[in-house]
Protein backbone atom coordinates (compact mmCIF):
# COMPACT_ATOMS: atom_id res chain seq x y z
CA UNK A 1 0.00 0.00 0.00
CA UNK A 2 1.47 3.68 -0.75
CA UNK A 3 1.14 6.01 1.38
CA UNK A 4 1.01 9.77 -0.06
CA UNK A 5 2.89 12.11 2.72
CA UNK A 6 0.72 15.49 2.83
CA UNK A 7 2.30 18.63 3.64
CA UNK A 8 -1.14 21.48 4.21
CA UNK A 9 -0.21 25.19 4.75
CA UNK A 10 -2.59 27.81 5.51
CA UNK A 11 -1.99 31.13 3.12
CA UNK A 12 -0.09 33.73 4.71
CA UNK A 13 -1.83 36.60 6.43
CA UNK A 14 -3.92 39.05 5.12
CA UNK A 15 -5.14 42.56 6.35
CA UNK A 16 -8.96 41.49 6.35
CA UNK A 17 -7.46 38.32 8.80
CA UNK A 18 -5.98 40.78 10.87
CA UNK A 19 -9.40 42.94 11.03
CA UNK A 20 -11.29 40.28 11.47
CA UNK A 21 -13.55 40.10 8.47
CA UNK A 22 -14.82 36.96 6.61
CA UNK A 23 -13.07 36.49 3.67
CA UNK A 24 -14.34 32.74 2.21
CA UNK A 25 -13.89 33.27 -1.83
CA UNK A 26 -13.24 36.27 -2.08
CA UNK A 27 -9.85 37.33 -3.19
CA UNK A 28 -7.73 38.85 -0.59
CA UNK A 29 -3.84 39.59 -1.19
CA UNK A 30 -1.53 38.77 1.83
CA UNK A 31 -0.64 41.93 3.32
CA UNK A 32 3.40 42.79 4.38
CA UNK A 33 3.43 40.59 7.52
CA UNK A 34 2.07 37.74 5.11
CA UNK A 35 4.31 38.02 2.92
CA UNK A 36 7.17 37.67 5.23
CA UNK A 37 5.77 34.42 6.74
CA UNK A 38 5.65 32.88 2.93
CA UNK A 39 9.09 33.73 2.58
CA UNK A 40 9.99 31.45 5.49
CA UNK A 41 7.72 28.30 4.10
CA UNK A 42 11.09 27.96 1.49
CA UNK A 43 13.90 26.91 4.03
CA UNK A 44 11.31 24.78 6.32
CA UNK A 45 10.15 22.67 3.72
CA UNK A 46 13.22 22.14 1.50
CA UNK A 47 14.25 18.71 3.21
CA UNK A 48 10.86 17.52 2.56
CA UNK A 49 11.00 15.81 -0.91
CA UNK A 50 8.19 17.52 -2.22
CA UNK A 51 6.80 16.26 -5.82
CA UNK A 52 4.48 19.18 -6.32
CA UNK A 53 2.94 21.91 -4.83
CA UNK A 54 -0.89 22.75 -5.24
CA UNK A 55 -3.11 25.91 -4.42
CA UNK A 56 -6.36 27.73 -4.07
CA UNK A 57 -6.51 29.86 -7.16
CA UNK A 58 -7.44 32.34 -4.79
CA UNK A 59 -4.94 35.00 -4.16
CA UNK A 60 -3.67 35.25 -0.96
CA UNK A 61 -3.11 31.19 -0.63
CA UNK A 62 -1.22 31.48 -4.50
CA UNK A 63 0.68 33.94 -3.51
CA UNK A 64 2.32 31.64 -0.47
CA UNK A 65 2.47 28.96 -3.16
CA UNK A 66 4.32 30.79 -5.32
CA UNK A 67 7.15 31.68 -2.28
CA UNK A 68 7.46 28.02 -1.61
CA UNK A 69 7.34 26.69 -5.27
CA UNK A 70 9.15 29.34 -7.13
CA UNK A 71 12.44 29.50 -5.01
CA UNK A 72 12.52 25.64 -4.81
CA UNK A 73 12.01 24.98 -8.45
CA UNK A 74 8.32 22.68 -8.42
CA UNK A 75 5.76 22.57 -10.45
CA UNK A 76 2.64 24.47 -8.54
CA UNK A 77 -0.46 24.00 -9.77
CA UNK A 78 -3.87 25.43 -9.29
CA UNK A 79 -6.65 23.62 -7.49
CA UNK A 80 -9.86 25.12 -7.26
CA UNK A 81 -11.49 22.50 -5.13
CA UNK A 82 -8.81 24.04 -2.62
CA UNK A 83 -10.74 27.26 -2.18
CA UNK A 84 -11.80 28.44 1.01
CA UNK A 85 -16.02 28.04 1.92
CA UNK A 86 -18.12 30.45 0.42
CA UNK A 87 -19.87 32.05 2.61
CA UNK A 88 -22.00 34.17 0.24
CA UNK A 89 -24.03 37.31 1.58
CA UNK A 90 -22.03 37.37 4.74
CA UNK A 91 -18.27 37.13 2.80
CA UNK A 92 -16.81 40.90 2.93
CA UNK A 93 -18.19 41.67 6.89
CA UNK A 94 -16.26 41.28 10.45
CA UNK A 95 -17.93 39.35 12.60
CA UNK A 96 -19.68 42.30 14.97
CA UNK A 97 -21.07 42.91 11.47
CA UNK A 98 -22.57 39.56 10.83
CA UNK A 99 -23.81 39.34 14.45
CA UNK A 100 -25.91 42.30 14.43
CA UNK A 101 -26.91 42.38 10.43
CA UNK A 102 -27.47 38.50 10.41
CA UNK A 103 -28.07 37.53 14.31
CA UNK A 104 -29.81 34.68 12.66
CA UNK A 105 -27.64 33.26 10.16
CA UNK A 106 -24.77 33.82 12.49
CA UNK A 107 -26.31 31.74 15.49
CA UNK A 108 -26.49 28.46 12.34
CA UNK A 109 -22.82 29.58 10.93
CA UNK A 110 -21.24 29.73 14.69
CA UNK A 111 -23.01 25.94 16.31
CA UNK A 112 -21.44 24.56 13.30
CA UNK A 113 -25.06 23.22 11.14
CA UNK A 114 -23.66 21.33 8.47
CA UNK A 115 -26.71 22.46 6.72
CA UNK A 116 -26.72 26.14 7.17
CA UNK A 117 -26.35 27.42 3.24
CA UNK A 118 -26.03 31.42 3.57
CA UNK A 119 -27.62 33.36 0.70
CA UNK A 120 -25.01 32.67 -2.57
CA UNK A 121 -22.93 30.40 -0.53
CA UNK A 122 -22.42 26.85 0.33
CA UNK A 123 -23.59 24.19 3.24
CA UNK A 124 -20.62 22.82 5.60
CA UNK A 125 -21.31 19.78 4.28
CA UNK A 126 -20.94 20.31 1.10
CA UNK A 127 -17.43 22.40 1.40
CA UNK A 128 -16.35 19.69 3.59
CA UNK A 129 -17.36 16.92 0.78
CA UNK A 130 -15.58 18.57 -2.14
CA UNK A 131 -12.76 19.53 0.70
CA UNK A 132 -11.84 15.63 1.24
CA UNK A 133 -12.65 14.89 -2.35
CA UNK A 134 -9.98 17.01 -3.53
CA UNK A 135 -7.56 16.20 -1.49
CA UNK A 136 -8.00 12.31 -1.98
CA UNK A 137 -7.87 12.94 -6.02
CA UNK A 138 -4.31 14.37 -5.28
CA UNK A 139 -3.41 12.01 -2.86
CA UNK A 140 -4.16 9.39 -5.31
CA UNK A 141 -2.22 11.22 -8.25
CA UNK A 142 0.91 11.25 -6.43
CA UNK A 143 0.74 7.87 -4.33
CA UNK A 144 4.36 7.68 -2.71
CA UNK A 145 5.11 11.14 -2.54
CA UNK A 146 5.12 14.10 -0.46
CA UNK A 147 3.01 17.09 -2.12
CA UNK A 148 2.02 20.45 -0.19
CA UNK A 149 -0.85 21.83 -0.21
CA UNK A 150 -1.55 25.45 0.60
CA UNK A 151 -5.10 26.71 0.93
CA UNK A 152 -7.55 28.18 3.50
CA UNK A 153 -8.23 27.83 7.33
CA UNK A 154 -11.57 26.15 6.31
CA UNK A 155 -9.98 23.28 4.04
CA UNK A 156 -7.32 22.50 6.82
CA UNK A 157 -9.78 22.33 9.78
CA UNK A 158 -12.30 19.99 7.35
CA UNK A 159 -8.67 17.66 7.52
CA UNK A 160 -8.51 17.94 10.41
CA UNK A 161 -11.54 16.30 11.33
CA UNK A 162 -11.51 13.61 9.25
CA UNK A 163 -8.12 12.38 10.11
CA UNK A 164 -9.40 12.31 13.92
CA UNK A 165 -13.21 11.51 12.93
CA UNK A 166 -14.57 14.60 14.14
CA UNK A 167 -18.07 15.32 13.78
CA UNK A 168 -18.75 18.71 11.69
CA UNK A 169 -20.40 20.09 14.66
CA UNK A 170 -17.35 20.00 17.10
CA UNK A 171 -16.10 23.30 18.55
CA UNK A 172 -12.95 23.78 17.17
CA UNK A 173 -10.04 23.18 20.12
CA UNK A 174 -7.12 23.33 17.38
CA UNK A 175 -5.03 25.99 15.92
CA UNK A 176 -5.36 27.60 12.25
CA UNK A 177 -1.94 29.31 12.09
CA UNK A 178 -1.24 31.62 9.33
CA UNK A 179 1.53 29.84 7.31
CA UNK A 180 1.93 26.88 10.00
CA UNK A 181 3.13 23.60 8.63
CA UNK A 182 0.45 21.20 8.99
CA UNK A 183 1.47 16.93 8.31
CA UNK A 184 -1.05 14.04 7.06
CA UNK A 185 -0.82 10.51 5.04
CA UNK A 186 -2.83 9.38 2.91
CA UNK A 187 -4.10 5.96 2.25
CA UNK A 188 -7.33 4.21 0.85
CA UNK A 189 -8.85 4.43 4.13
CA UNK A 190 -8.75 8.11 4.51
CA UNK A 191 -6.22 10.77 6.11
CA UNK A 192 -4.38 10.52 9.25
CA UNK A 193 -2.50 12.68 11.23
CA UNK A 194 0.89 13.17 11.84
CA UNK A 195 1.68 16.82 13.29
CA UNK A 196 0.05 19.71 13.43
CA UNK A 197 0.75 23.81 13.56
CA UNK A 198 4.53 23.33 13.44
CA UNK A 199 5.27 27.04 13.69
CA UNK A 200 9.06 27.10 14.41
CA UNK A 201 9.65 28.68 11.35
CA UNK A 202 8.13 32.03 11.92
CA UNK A 203 9.75 32.15 15.39
CA UNK A 204 12.69 34.07 13.17
CA UNK A 205 9.43 36.61 12.27
CA UNK A 206 9.03 37.49 16.20
CA UNK A 207 12.72 37.79 16.98
CA UNK A 208 13.45 40.32 14.42
CA UNK A 209 10.26 41.72 15.71
CA UNK A 210 11.34 42.46 19.08
CA UNK A 211 14.84 43.21 17.67
CA UNK A 212 12.99 45.83 16.38
CA UNK A 213 10.90 47.09 18.49
CA UNK A 214 14.04 47.42 21.22
CA UNK A 215 15.97 49.05 19.14
CA UNK A 216 13.28 51.71 18.26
Amino acid sequence: MQVTRIVAIRHGETAWNAEGRLQGQLDIPLNASGERQAATLVEALRDEGLAAVYASDLGRAWQTAQALAGPLGLPLQPEPGLRERCFGVLQGHTYPEIDARWPALARRWRIRDPDFEPEGGETLRHFHARCLATVARLAQRHAGQTIALVSHGGVLDSLYRAANHLPLDVPRTWLLGNAVINRLLHTPQGLSLVGWNDDVHLDALVDALVRDETAT
